[in-house]
């Protein structure tokens, strides 16, 4: 590349000499003197390949994409403002260099090489991954999941004109425009066809989606071959996608498209896409050898449309500068990415498993429990309203009891604290399928729409991954958005929104940007008349796997009240990410022990906060104990009073939350007892026994355990399900052999 760049300005034929501030076509806009302001860019991100590759050479850095004959996307860093938030393609080096260098105290070039070097001192990622973002520059990081982002970037532009008109602090302005770059490999992948789809639904509503969609179509995934003309036979003529096209080895044509582009999203606030049609070079990746599967005839062909070469030859052509002096700018860039190459090299590493760790699970739980039980709107940023902006007016939704301190089933409980979160705070929002109108499968959300308006709560296309990426741009926007996922076999369609992106954002930024985050999920067996593996689903092994992500899963509605405004409050407080697993059979259950007891509905007044990682214990028995959760629970309890009646005294703790498992809790009381018996309706492998049994060996424990659960099968309909979940015959038959009575 480097030869050929040579080669090529020395034998360009020199115009005349042109004032730098004329235009360098009849037609365009492009100046000389920006001409050379985009080509410094385009070179400084060759350099920054360049050095990748030598440090990686050397034992210095580590696996990196690179950038080269992508540096066509110079032009929407051009194009675009600052405070223009953009999620970038892991190829769009010249935009991010170009954008982060408009920010003063910003060196792009060692921010980049920091993150080569996996340096603690990156001021992204800080040496967790090497990826393109910055505060500062609105650039918010992004890993290398194929398309993953698109979805947030959707969500981001939905929440942004709704943040100003429910005066929600925000930091980018509603007139701003979501710029999200991809590559044509990346176009094929299922999240983004169904991005897409989500912006032009949305948009087809009236809905504001000022989001531009860039393709850098280099015709190739890792060795696979894109099909001549895919991406515009596949986008380019979309109803209400407004498509460009543009040659990125062009740089005036391509800034003028770019521009226009750019304009046209923010005038009409509608979805666009941009096809930018580019050239790989250097292979997919550091460890990447072209020439196993590309003629050489082929890579020629892409080295002649080199954009950094063509830029170069385009000043020397125009006669804005000669061969020699665009040779030596580009020397100079080199060797001022060589010097900061050499320089972060030795920058120290992370040293320790706490300091990797450290923004995946933020916890300040004073705070958390302060804001859970305030009663007023926040004084925080991000969360009140701006001035001279009025709050919505709401009131109590009118399916919930009037007093919270009468008895409520879970249902009811989740319904009456939504209504409070809502009128407490602007920046709640509350969506998902079914949930507005109809107020959700179940009726837990009935009402609240009609009491809080369809800015706050709304129903969403059918699509989880949409769903997921509108919480999580909304969540950027300055929200604490609420998606519901309408049954736990749904969320596993949508799986890479919450492991790929939404709990990796903070720990790929250093906490610099959050994923304040609560998934209600509807899960869990045991309905009667209605079910099959869809809508009965007892797996949740995926969701545990998740590093730093809370997971709640209360049994009774005063849980359900006071875990639902904890975990809001840490979303809001500590940006974390909460999954709220509701079980279904529970929702309407108001008996516990016989008909009509009403021992299983409970008033929800107090506690208004149950601290994240704490169990809750019913009864005090000194000769067992149960640990169980969700449907287990009420379960347990009847086992436990038929126990009672043969003069075992038992104590059933309810989990209640599954990630973190309330570990000193647990060992607490199984010291207490001496015994313990796990109740676990979730599948014997992969379920939550493993964790609880291994909880307790670990924490010293060493009395008798057994364990009951469900067995490892899929969910049939009808009667058979009862062969394969947890039973109370089977856990009184557990108890019973534990304690050899």
């Amino acid at each position: 590349m480097d030869q050929w760049f040579r080669a090529e300005l020395t034998a360009t034929t020199p115009g005349a000499t042109r004032a730098r501030d004329e235009p360098l076509t009849p037609t365009g806009t492009l100046s000389g003197a920006r001409c050379l302001e985009l080509f410094d860019a385009q070179a400084t991100s060759r350099h920054l390949d360049l050095a990748a590759r030598r440090l990686g050479r050397d034992g210095n850095g580590y696996y990196s994409i690179g950038s080269a004959g992508h540096e066509g996307n110079v032009v929407l860093a051009a194009a675009t403002r600052v405070d223009d938030p953009a999620l970038l393609h892991y190829r769009s080096g010249a935009f991010f260099v170009h954008r982060a260098g408009q920010v003063a105290g910003t060196d792009p070039v060692r921010d980049v090489l920091l993150g080569v070097v996996a340096a603690a001192a990156d001021p992204i990622s800080g040496g967790r991954h090497k990826v393109f973002g910055s505060k500062a520059a609105a650039v918010i990081p992004q890993t290398s999941t194929i398309a993953s982002q698109l979805p947030r970037a959707v969500g981001l532009a939905f929440a942004l004109e709704r943040a100003a008109k429910l005066g929600v602090a925000c930091e980018w302005p509603a007139d701003a425009v979501v710029l999200c770059s991809f590559g044509d490999a990346s176009a094929n992948h299922s999240t983004a066809t169904g991005a897409v789809n989500a912006a032009v639904h949305t948009a087809q509503q009236g809905i504001a989606m000022p989001i531009l969609f860039l393709c850098e179509d280099n015709g190739i995934g890792i060795s696979v071959p894109t099909p001549g003309r895919w991406i515009e036979h596949a986008y380019g003529s979309r109803p209400g996608l407004r498509y460009f096209a543009a040659d990125g080895s062009d740089l005036p044509q391509a800034l003028d498209t770019a521009t226009a582009a750019v304009d046209w999203v923010r005038e009409r606030r509608r979805p666009a896409f941009l096809h930018l049609r580019t050239v790989r070079l250097l292979g997919h990746a550091g460890s990447d050898v072209e020439t196993a599967y590309r003629r050489p005839a082929e890579l020629a062909a892409e080295l002649r449309r080199d954009p950094v070469t063509a830029t170069g030859r385009l000043l020397v052509a125009a006669g804005v500068a000669t061969a020699s002096e665009v040779m030596r700018r580009y020397d100079e860039i080199g060797a001022r990415v060589a010097e900061t190459a050499d320089k972060v090299r030795h920058e120290p590493k992370l040293l320790t498993a706490e300091m990797v760790m450290e923004p995946l699970a933020p916890t300040r739980p004073t705070v958390v429990r302060t804001d859970a039980l305030r009663t007023a709107a926040p004084s925080t940023p991000g969360a009140r309203p701006r001035t001279g902006v009025a709050r919505p007016v709401s009131r109590p939704a009118p399916s919930a009891a009037a007093d919270g301190g009468h008895p409520m089933t879970l249902a009811q409980a989740v319904n009456r604290t939504l209504a409070d979160l809502l009128a407490r705070d602007p920046d709640i929002l509350v969506f998902g399928e079914d949930v507005g109108r109809k107020g959700g499968v179940y009726g837990v959300t009935k009402g609240l729409q009609q009491s809080f308006g369809a800015r706050r709560v709304f129903d969403t296309l059918l699509d989880e991954q949409s769903v997921l990426g509108t919480a999580l741009g909304a969540g950027l926007a300055g929200f604490v958005p609420i998606p519901e996922i309408q049954y736990l076999a749904y969320v596993h369609n949508a799986a890479d929104q919450l492991r790929g992106e939404a709990a990796t954002l903070s720990f790929f930024s250093a906490g610099r940007y959050r994923n304040p985050l609560v998934v209600r999920i509807a899960g869990y067996a045991y309905q009667k008349g209605f079910g099959g593996h869809f809508h009965n689903d007892n797996s949740i092994a995926a969701l545990r796997d998740i590093p730093g992500v809370v997971i709640a899963s209360p049994s009774r509605a005063d849980d359900a009240a006071a875990m639902l405004r904890t975990c809001v409050s840490a979303a809001r407080v500590d940006g974390r990410v909460c999954v709220f697993l509701e079980p279904i059979a529970l929702y309407h259950t108001r008996d516990l022990y016989r008909d009509g007891d009403g021992g299983w509905a409970a008033p929800i007044t107090n506690p208004r906060h149950a601290e994240i990682g704490r169990a809750r214990a019913h009864g005090t028995g000194t000769h067992l104990t149960i640990v169980s959760f969700a449907n287990g629970v009420p379960m347990s309890l009847r086992v436990a009073r038929r126990l009672s009646e043969r003069g075992i005294h038992a104590r059933v703790v309810d989990l209640r939350w599954l990630a973190p498992l309330p570990v000193d809790d647990l060992l607490d009381h199984a010291r207490a007892s001496g015994r313990v018996l796990i109740a676990d309706e979730t599948r014997r492998s992969g379920g939550i026994s493993e964790a609880v049994y291994a909880a307790l060996l670990d924490g010293g424990f060493d009395g008798p355990i057994a364990r009951v659960t469900s067995a490892d099968s899929f969910i049939p309909l009808g009667p058979a399900a009862n062969l394969v979940l947890l039973d109370e015959i089977r856990i009184e038959e557990a108890a019973t052999a534990l304690l050899g009575r």
